[in-house]
């Protein structure tokens, strides 16, 4: 399988340089695990994906380590390394947290929201529509900057970078459960009743429907792991 990787203009500096390229490897690698094209199990080899990204085997062996941080790669001593299988428990504590956070950020931008703020989320819902009929990738980066707008709005960003670095788990579901779990219009329709919420600046509504909205793939976990049992690993 080919990884496309834009490396677009390096900055200056050899330093800066390799320290860039090992975070867009890191990236490349990462957006492929979520989104299942390295699926969970799949052995990585460091030498085949610096070939395939056009880069020394370095930032690859930099941006292992990292991804093994993020607890998606596991290194098994005389084995190799490999994308790790997905872990319910991890999958649930990952849905948690983010729960967590994010129905503190609603509540925060529904008294802080603008009609301007609300105009670039009807935009942004508008987009979805668009993107139903779309290639799921492009429906699932929409699904984030709604997220990562709400929280913007709230003046929560660093809140939103901390979901990105513990979400990775929860998203190789979302892309293994679509379109069962959750059609798509139904997340289009969820987010439409969020921003109907913070337009009312009603932050119990917003919180309650961003609540459901984040709980839909959990009912799936079980079934999900039944018809896939070769991704996920065995849990007592």
């Amino acid at each position: 399988m080919t990884i496309e990787l834009e490396l677009g203009t390096q900055p200056s500096g050899a330093g800066v340089r390799q320290a860039s390229m090992s975070l867009r490897v890191y990236d490349a690698v990462r957006s492929a695990i979520v989104q299942l094209q390295l699926r969970p199990g799949h052995l990585l080899s460091e030498a085949e994906l610096a070939r395939q990204l056009g880069v020394s085997r370095q930032p690859v062996r930099e941006a292992f380590i990292k991804l093994t941080e993020a607890g998606l790669v596991e290194v098994r001593p005389q084995r190799g390394t490999f994308v790790k299988l997905i872990s319910i428990r991890e999958v649930k504590n990952s849905r948690f947290l983010r729960e967590a956070i994010e129905l503190a950020v609603v509540r925060k931008a529904a008294e802080a929201v603008t009609s301007t703020d609300i105009a670039e989320l009807r935009r942004l819902l508008a987009a979805q529509q668009v993107a139903l009929k779309g290639r799921l990738e492009e429906f699932m980066q929409l699904d984030d900057e709604f997220h990562s707008t709400i929280a913007g709005l709230a003046d929560c960003e660093h809140a939103w970078r901390h979901i990105v670095s513990l979400k990775a788990q929860l998203d190789r579901v979302r892309y293994l459960g679509f379109p069962d779990a959750t059609p798509r219009p139904q997340v289009v329709d969820q987010h439409t009743k969020i921003v109907d919420a913070l337009e009312q600046r009603d932050g119990d509504a917003a919180s309650a429907m961003m609540h459901k909205h984040l709980n839909e793939i959990v009912p799936s976990l079980p079934h999900l792991a039944e018809t896939h049992p070769d991704l996920f690993a065995a849990e007592g």
